[in-house]
């Protein structure tokens, strides 16, 4: 090997440990934060550990398009997270939509909400899971991840906004049509745009 190949090696190996020690970095500091996100807008806990796993499989993948700065690469994990949400509601409603069409019939199971809704009665909160997780599964996953975000997770306007790259308005605009949509939705008056 020739001293030019060797150090093209050399700089390959460094760059590759430096993109891995990154991404052992983003997934120490982030992924506690994507999981519970993941957790609240996925039926199960593996479902939502696989959601995470598709996230840092993005980063890992692409490392250079990860912005430095820790609220950058958290906007941008939850961007991708909030993505690839997206992308599974799509197929599981396109799958069910196929079903329905086939004559298949049968119904999700919705009663593993992903949060707990605070009752004396188990019953009566297995219920209320129950039907709050079918009127969020009405909702397009943009707004269902904004809803989300604020209602569940608590986090202000402004930082959804910068998370998911939206302006604020836009933020206000789908808490506002989802909250309607989804007290719609519960009272089973069906989906209102």
């Amino acid at each position: 090997m020739m001293a030019g190949e060797a150090a093209t090696v050399a700089a390959v190996n460094h760059e590759a440990d430096a993109a891995a020690d990154r991404l052992g970095t983003l997934f120490d500091t982030h992924h506690q934060r994507l999981y519970r996100l993941a957790r609240r807008l996925s039926r199960s806990a593996d479902e939502a550990r696989d959601l995470v796993q598709d996230t840092f499989l993005r980063a890992a993948r692409a490392p250079r398009s990860v912005p430095p700065g820790a609220s950058a690469e958290e906007a941008w994990l939850v961007r991708v997270l909030v993505n690839l949400c997206r992308d599974r509601w799509r197929q599981t409603a396109n799958r069910e939509r196929l079903r329905l069409r086939q004559g298949y019939g049968g119904q999700v199971d919705r009663a593993a909400a992903p949060w707990a809704v605070e009752s004396t009665n188990p019953e009566d909160a297995l219920v209320a899971r129950s039907v709050v997780w079918a009127a969020l599964a009405t909702l397009d996953p943009r707004r269902r991840a904004v809803l989300v975000m604020h209602e569940l997770e608590g986090s202000p306007v402004e930082v959804i906004a910068r998370t998911l790259g939206v302006t604020a308005v836009t933020v206000r605009w789908h808490l506002s049509k989802g909250r309607r949509q989804l007290a719609a939705a519960i009272r089973g008056e069906g989906s209102k745009p």
